[in-house]
């Protein structure tokens, strides 16, 4: 299938999850992860109006950047080092990888010279697995009540990262799970906002994580392919 072929079928998957779990279409944003793809087709991604760009190594992504920046909506997606948060701080809109309390400081450092605020999901590592990143579930509480401080951060939801499973299904408790941690948090009143994002769901389980609850689904080889 070409670009236009794919986005249209990930679409019709992404609203047929909706309707099954009774959801809107309108509240499910894909983000097209571009990062083992070339600069022709992260354009060509663009050109297809998705806009939301999803990349996690700055040296990789910075001639994507670079060219395309202006037309669409970055979002650093993968494990960010405290010492490269100065390449990323204000050309990604949204950082889904906030795990850590060295992070979150280096942000609000970072930001507040730039007189910007930065929009962070909270990373969460609800598998358990010892190879994915994320803050344990136990300290998200905690954890959001020092970020809370920090004027220069937006917590705007909270991702996570489930184990590839043959059977989709498999990762539902993940996904489920990330949903009661946002629902206990916005219990807490910790923010004085409602936090309502969830960043869950890849190429081989985005449609179970919409089913609980995904805001935003982040897709690679089944939207952009290979090269």
């Amino acid at each position: 299938m070409n670009m236009r072929d794919r986005i249209e079928a990930v679409r019709l998957k992404a609203a047929a999850a909706c309707e099954r779990s009774g959801r809107s279409v309108q509240e499910v944003d894909i983000i097209a992860v571009t990062k083992y793809v070339s600069l022709d087709t992260t354009r060509s991604v663009l050109d297809e109006g998705l806009l939301h760009i999803g990349e996690n190594r700055w040296q990789d992504v910075k001639p994507k950047w670079e060219a395309l920046h202006e037309r669409g909506t970055w979002h650093f997606i993968g494990h960010l080092q405290t010492n490269k948060v100065k390449d990323v701080i204000g050309k990604f809109a949204y950082i889904h990888s906030l795990d850590r309390m060295s992070l979150a400081k280096e942000l609000e450092k970072q930001a507040a010279a730039l007189g910007i605020q930065v929009e962070c999901f909270i990373q969460l590592n609800v598998s358990g697995e010892d190879t994915k990143y994320g803050l344990p579930p136990e300290q998200l509480m905690d954890f959001a009540k020092e970020v809370q401080k920090m004027k220069h951060l937006h917590i705007v939801g909270l991702m996570t990262m489930a184990p590839y499973e043959m059977d989709a299904d498999a990762t539902r408790p993940v996904f489920r799970g990330l949903r009661e941690l946002r629902d206990k948090l916005n219990e807490s009143h910790i923010f004085d906002h409602e936090v309502k994002g969830l960043s869950m769901g890849m190429s081989n389980d985005f449609e179970v994580a919409i089913e609980e609850g995904a805001t935003w689904v982040r897709l690679g080889s089944v939207l952009v392919g290979k090269e």
